[in-house]
Order: structure tokens, then sequence, then C-alpha cells
């Protein structure tokens, strides 16, 4: 059965990545990328929340349908259907957003009113810098917030550590609200590991890790659930239990969650070789 969620077609238009897989006209798509600091990639126009793009993400379009567009996420091929206003023409990201949050100010003065948050991993394009601000087409950053789009974290499990306290939101992805599997691929994105949006889907990352000891920066998975491992002892994730991302001894997740009727461990992957 097909993957809505990577299969980039409409009954009316198709990626051309699918070109002899199906009966509808071919497109490579039109380059944009989010123009507001968070929008809701739905399953539908008006639909369900599966995912949050945040600032300056490369989309896709395929199809639109009156004030909605359809297509996938740059970053992970994550198809669905996004608000036509919250698109602009793509441009090329020097950037990237490495804190929590930042803001976007009118002028290079940290007194300036900011125009509006930046959310942990927004792209932008630089074009100088005034003091100790970045210029972008769009306004200034403080300099401090970035990192070139090539310059990555080293540590998931520190980028994790980030989020601590912030509020779970299921589909979430970022300081405002996040789920699981948006704070693992968050984590990873930002230490240049490649990951995909939803829990069961980054259950293929690394290798199979059943049996050994937890190391730092595993991944533990249960039906509909993923964890970072911290250490031996504990993990962290954005969790329905405490509503947030918070650390868990592992033990005690792992039978809380089988009280609950979540069941056992189902993958123990490692991305460090």
């Amino acid at each position: 059965m097909t993957d809505r969620r990577l299969h980039p077609a409409t009954p009316r238009a198709a990626h051309s990545s699918l070109r002899g897989h199906v009966d509808v006209p071919l497109t490579d798509g039109e380059a944009c990328e989010i123009a507001v600091p968070l929008c809701d990639l739905m399953a539908a126009p008006q639909g369900a929340l599966d995912r949050q793009l945040v600032y300056g993400e490369g989309f896709c379009v395929i199809d639109r349908m009156s004030d909605h567009a359809f297509g996938f996420a740059r970053k992970d091929g994550y198809c669905g259907w996004v608000l036509g206003q919250d698109l602009r023409p793509a441009m090329v990201a020097t950037h990237w957003i490495c804190g929590l949050s930042s803001h976007l100010y009118p002028e290079p003065r940290v007194q300036a009113p900011a125009l509006h948050p930046l959310p942990f991993g927004a792209n932008v394009q630089v074009l100088g810098t005034q003091g100790n601000f970045a210029q972008t087409p769009q306004g200034y950053i403080p300099l401090p917030h970035l990192r070139g789009v090539q310059d990555s974290l080293p540590d998931p499990v520190s980028t994790a550590e980030m989020f601590l306290g912030v509020p779970y939101l299921w589909g979430g992805n970022s300081a405002a609200g996040i789920d699981c599997s948006g704070l693992v691929q968050a984590a990873l994105l930002a230490t240049g590991v490649m990951a995909p949006a939803d829990s069961d889907l980054q259950q293929s990352l690394g290798r199979d890790a059943a049996g050994s000891p937890w190391q730092r920066g595993d991944l533990i998975f249960w039906r509909g659930h993923v964890a970072l491992v911290v250490d031996g002892a504990r993990l962290i994730h954005a969790n329905g239990h405490t509503m947030s991302v918070a650390y868990e001894g592992i033990d005690a997740c792992i039978a809380r969650i089988a009280a609950a009727g979540g069941g056992p461990v189902t993958h123990h992957r490692r991305i460090n070789q």
C-alpha cells in the first residue's frame, strides 16, 4: 500500500519522480519555501495536522486547490497540504537558526520591535553583516543565533536537551510545541543526520542494537513513540505523560508505558557506529 506521507501525487498531478507509476500529468514542481515562522503540513486542505514546517524550509509544490498547495518538504520528502499564503519563491539558504528560537528584526538594533520569531532549524539567506546582526532579504538576525548550512551541531542529545520543558504538541516541530518524533528529527538533522519525520519511519535509522547496553544517542522505540538515550539510565523524550520534553529513567519509562498498555520496546537503534 502506498504511504500517502511519501507519495508526491494527487488525483490531478504528480511529481516527475513517479514517472511510469501514475497516470496523471507530471511536474518537476514549483520551488518554494516557508514564509511564516511555523506552517502546518496537513493530510488534506483544512485537514488534520501531520507535521509542521519552519521558516525558510524548502517545499516543492505539485498541485494547488483554492488557497492550499500540495507538495513535499525538501528535507525529508514528507507530503501534504499547506496554506498557499504561507509560501514564497525559494531562495538559497546560507545559514540556519541554531538556538532554540530567535527573532527577525527590521533593523540591526536590539531595541527594534521584532517582526516575528524564528524557530530552531529555520533557514535564512545572509547577505552581509552589520555589527552583531546578519542581514537577510527580510530583515536582521542576531549573529550568535546562526550557523552556516554545512555547520552542524556535535551531539543530538545535547541538541534535544535544548528543548527541555517545551510543551508536548502532537505533530509539533518547534519550541512552541513538539512531539516525540519531531524532537528526534530536529536533534538528528541539526547534527547532520538525515532523518524522517514520524517515529515509524525513524525505526530504519542506524543499525539494530537490540540486546546491547544503552548508549548515548541511541533511539528507543515503542508502538507510536520514540526517545533518545541520554546515558545508561536515562532518556529524553517529548511525551504525553508529562506533556513536555523531559528526562525519564529508562527502566521506569519502559515499565510505565507497558503498564499503560503501550506495549514493550519494539526497536533499539544505534545511529553512531
